[in-house]
């Protein structure tokens, strides 16, 4: 990044700093695989050293500087005696920022930045950093303050020389972080929220970052990395499934088998005996080297608690360590590259053939015997809010947090949903499956859940509010159909429809809609002459603690349907709303009541004192008994789907209609 927009963002950022270190090293002594738990300067003073930031080598020598982000893996090596400075910190953008500053900080996080340079004028910068060490071993807050100031004089230095000699920090690659990091702790609790609070990152960033570069999401890479190890283990070990899960990461024997079937196709237990009944004649050296040349790692740091200092001695020749791992890593990648090959081989080949295997074959036969089809688009243009989006013409796994009714409607199973989708009340009186809904994840609320989302490898997202759409773009083909516009919403038809285009199934779609016309002009028939010519309708809603009256467009709660769909006459204030609902006082409510009533409540005892006022009774169409309650929270006028829809249609005649009797 900038050396300019670097200076910019320490001016805007809060500091804490949250440990200073002196640290003495002996020649050969090595420190491996530390895992920075917070930004960090190492400031080196006597003797030298090679050092590795993520892999990314250096020579440290006196007076040298070298800073690295929460989350990077530092190893040194000391090749004389070696004394450096660490000073750990941590950088907030404070709460409110200008929108400018906070997408700077996105972008070019300086304090996850890597650099190493030799200072012009190191005495400067030493004066400071042992002044700081001086003051952080004294207890008292006064000292406290005097590191903080010390700190910033030292950033002000550093950054004045980095500017004279004309050094550029770089973005550390934050893949390459995530896969080391899974590689070291796959044997551990890992979540996507704990990998990316150790790496400083967002999660919709790391998420996107990992599938450019990797094809695949880091919680499925873990999968594979842990059903790799297990399966190293099966063949080199008589160790029970039990212990074999609990030494991958796995709870139990249960999950690594699941898993384990999931990434290899088959069983432990048949993964086993097929490599048994391949193996005849064969060893396996490569495999037993692994496992006879490395050793456990040796923490030299706590990487969970910043106060545990340098604390373990010992000498490992790192270079040679390096070497050995390497080897031994690139044998055991040929040998499960092997093993898979084997494996689908085996089941290609055999009579237990999958049917996607058979559908490609059988496609392979008509290509071959048939003249050639011409091939079906592999996507389409959806225009959005937010711009034409290229989604995949026939997406096999949807999430969406909204519009459930209108996908399973159009023959869609969603891999995922938000959670209250899942606890609509026209579900069960639609008859949806528990099958069907066996096959939904719940997601969390809005906005879903990014680490259950990501784990459901979605091949289209859709949302349904703006401010979710960015994060869900980070995860994947994302399309954006608001349900409400300020404080509107769209009609309902009109929102199915716009489901069916991304989908490409508008004439399912239109077949539904002719057929709920339909059932809407047989409904028209049911209820003429309760409302009779000139006399209006209104529709109220009372909630907890507020009246809302509905208006005759881009409202809730049936308003759609009792407006729209049965063309029932809303009054002229209805008409004159700009928005779907205005909120009101009991004492102006009558003004904006028609000569018929429709009510929704939140619940009955929450009505009650509305409904038992004077105000309430002195309303003409109270006084004619032209009121009619159809609704209340959580039930089938929460959403607008077809089922609801339907639902909404059945509800309002039979109210009607029952009144009339």
């Amino acid at each position: 990044m900038k050396l300019s927009d670097h200076i910019r963002l320490w001016n805007h950022v809060s500091i804490k700093v949250m440990d200073v270190r002196h640290i003495m090293m002996g020649p050969g002594e090595d420190l491996q695989s530390y895992r920075l738990p917070a930004s960090a300067f190492l400031y080196a003073v006597r003797g030298s050293a090679q050092v590795w930031l993520d892999r990314n080598e250096h020579t440290a020598k006196r007076f040298h500087v070298l800073h690295g982000g929460k989350g990077l893996c530092l190893d040194i090596l000391a090749e004389e005696c070696f004394e450096y400075y660490m000073i750990f910190y941590k950088a907030v953008l404070p709460v409110p920022s200008r929108q400018e500053i906070i997408e700077l900080m996105e972008n070019n996080d300086p304090f996850q930045s890597q650099y190493a340079f030799a200072p012009s004028y190191p005495l400067a910068l030493f004066d400071k950093v042992e002044r700081m060490h001086d003051e952080w071993l004294r207890t008292g807050t006064l000292e406290k303050l005097h590191v903080k100031t010390l700190f910033y004089q030292f950033v002000h230095e550093l950054m004045r020389q980095l500017h004279d000699q004309g050094i550029e920090a770089f973005k550390p690659d934050l893949v390459a972080q995530a896969i080391r990091y899974i590689h070291d702790h796959y044997n551990k609790p890992v979540s996507l929220e704990s990998l990316t609070q150790d790496l400083a990152c967002s999660v919709g960033y790391l998420s996107k970052l990992f599938k450019e570069k990797m094809n695949t999401s880091p919680i499925h890479y873990l999968g594979e990395v842990r059903v790799s190890k297990a399966a190293a283990l099966l063949l080199q070990t008589n160790a029970t499934l039990q212990e074999i899960a609990e030494s991958v990461g796995y709870p139990d024997g249960f999950s690594l088998s699941r898993n384990f079937k999931k990434y290899k196709g088959v069983s432990p237990a048949r993964f086993k005996s097929d490599w048994k009944d391949k193996e005849k004649g064969e060893d396996l050296p490569l495999l037993r080297r692994r496992f006879d040349i490395l050793s456990r790692k040796v923490r030299r740091y706590s990487v969970n608690e910043i106060e545990n200092h340098y604390h373990y001695k010992g000498e490992v020749n790192i270079s040679m360590y390096r070497s050995m791992r390497q080897t031994a890593m690139t044998a055991f990648l040929c040998l499960t590259l092997l093993l898979g090959a084997c494996s689908n081989a085996g089941t290609n080949g055999g009579a237990q053939s999958t049917g996607g295997n058979a559908e490609t074959q059988t496609n392979a036969v008509k290509n071959t015997d048939g003249p050639k089809e011409s091939q079906q688009p592999k996507s389409r243009i959806v225009s959005t809010p937010k711009g034409d989006v290229e989604v995949p013409a026939e997406p096999k796994k949807v999430a969406s947090d909204q519009y459930m009714g209108q996908l399973l409607k159009l023959g869609i199973v969603p891999i995922g949903v938000r959670d209250g989708m899942l606890k609509e009340s026209w579900i069960e009186k639609a008859g949806i499956s528990k099958d069907t809904l066996s096959k939904i994840e719940s997601l969390g609320g809005f906005p879903m859940n990014a680490e259950k989302l990501i784990s459901l490898e979605p091949d289209l997202i859709i949302g349904s509010i703006e401010a979710n759409i960015e994060q869900y773009q980070k995860i994947g083909t994302t399309v954006f159909v608001p349900y409400w516009e300020k404080n509107s919403t769209a009609g309902p038809i009109d929102k199915f429809r716009k489901i069916s285009e991304i989908f490409g199934k508008q004439k399912e779609a239109e077949q539904w809609i002719v057929e709920f016309e339909k059932k809407v002009a047989d409904a028209k028939k049911q209820i003429e002459g309760i409302v009779k010519a000139g006399e209006t309708v209104s529709v109220v809603q009372l909630s907890q603690k507020d009246l809302y009256v509905l208006a005759a467009k881009g409202g809730n709660y049936g308003s759609g349907t009792i407006y729209q769909m049965l063309q029932l006459p809303p009054t002229e204030k209805a008409l004159a709303m700009t928005e779907g609902f205005a909120k009101v006082s009991l004492e102006i409510l009558p003004e904006f009541l028609g000569d018929h009533v429709f009510v929704y409540v939140n619940t009955m005892e929450d009505a009650k004192a509305v409904l038992d006022s004077a105000i309430w009774k002195g309303v003409p169409a109270v006084k004619k008994g032209q009121v009619y309650i159809y609704g209340q929270s959580g039930d089938e006028f929460v959403m607008e789907d077809p089922y609801s829809l339907e639902l909404q249609l059945d509800k309002i005649v039979n109210v009607l209609t029952n009144h009339k009797k």
